[in-house]
């Protein structure tokens, strides 16, 4: 049995729930739309539903919701991911209903919460002949660097999307003052590790960490942290989260954030099983 969460991990939670989850996620979508306690978007070819809570749903109810999300999506011919949270009432029976309408769980990922401060003075030292920088600042240009991220993103993850590199252009160049790519490079380019950092006062996300499996246990996914933090702060905001991977949670948890719930993408597809 998991210990019950402290004060800390409360207060954090709380925030989590109140400031990160529902509409929030979908300010970038290109349309949204709400069916009862859902909300909808879509994100270039796929799709993301999201909710603060389910409003009471369960039983046939529940299987309801689940079937009009699936018929908005398929009518747009997409697939799309269900986004769960493990501290949610009635997680499991939510796990059941998603399996019998044709959905497959990906990877449960931890949800990191905590304040710029805590991130910001432990920076690690580089190594030498490797470089911390945002991509479009050095010598290749910003669509080279999203593509050089992109190689490492689909040698590191499984689940690695065929429009990452489309994905992350589009938001750099229409949100430039939101929305910032970091890397750690090597002297001749390579791309060793990599972030994004998305702004969304009081909000900052740290998403899309990788780093290349030769590289790990070097200091630079936690300098690529700091870094992350230090400018979320001097934006203005208060609060930082991740969802991470095995590999990053410890970094991230010695670097001072507070692993407070797990989420699970249950995705599905319209040419699927389901």
């Amino acid at each position: 049995m998991s210990p019950a969460p402290d004060r800390e991990q409360v207060r954090l939670l709380a925030l989590h729930d109140e400031l990160i989850r529902g509409a929030v996620e979908l300010e970038d979508a290109a349309d949204v739309v709400q069916i009862g306690p859902l909300w909808l978007g879509r994100f270039g070819g796929h799709g993301l539903v999201t909710y603060r809570d389910l409003d009471g749903a369960r039983g046939p109810d529940l299987i309801d919701l689940i079937a009009a999300a699936k018929a908005h999506f398929g009518a747009l011919g997409m697939g799309f991911e269900w986004k769960t949270r493990g501290h949610d009432d009635r997680a499991s029976e939510l796990d059941v209903a998603l399996r019998a309408a044709g959905f497959d769980a990906e990877p449960a990922e931890t949800v990191m919460v905590g304040e710029p401060a805590m991130l910001i003075g432990r920076a690690s030292v580089l190594p030498d002949g490797v470089v911390l920088r945002q991509a479009g600042a050095g010598e290749k240009s910003l669509a080279d660097d999203v593509a050089a991220v992109g190689r490492l993103h689909a040698a590191v993850f499984e689940h690695h999307r065929d429009d990452y590199d489309q994905a992350v252009l589009a938001k750099l160049q229409q949100r430039p003052d939101r929305v910032k790519l970091w890397m750690v490079v090597n002297d001749a380019g390579g791309v060793l590790c990599a972030g994004r950092l998305d702004l969304t006062a009081p909000v900052a996300g740290l998403w899309g960490g990788a780093t290349d499996p030769a590289w790990r246990g070097r200091g630079l996914y936690r300098a690529l942290t700091a870094a992350r933090c230090l400018e979320a702060a001097q934006r203005g905001c208060t609060v930082v989260y991740a969802e991470c991977t095995e590999f990053s949670r410890p970094i991230l948890e010695r670097s001072g954030l507070r692993a407070v719930t797990t989420t699970t993408p249950y995705v599905w597809s319209p040419t699927g099983r389901g």
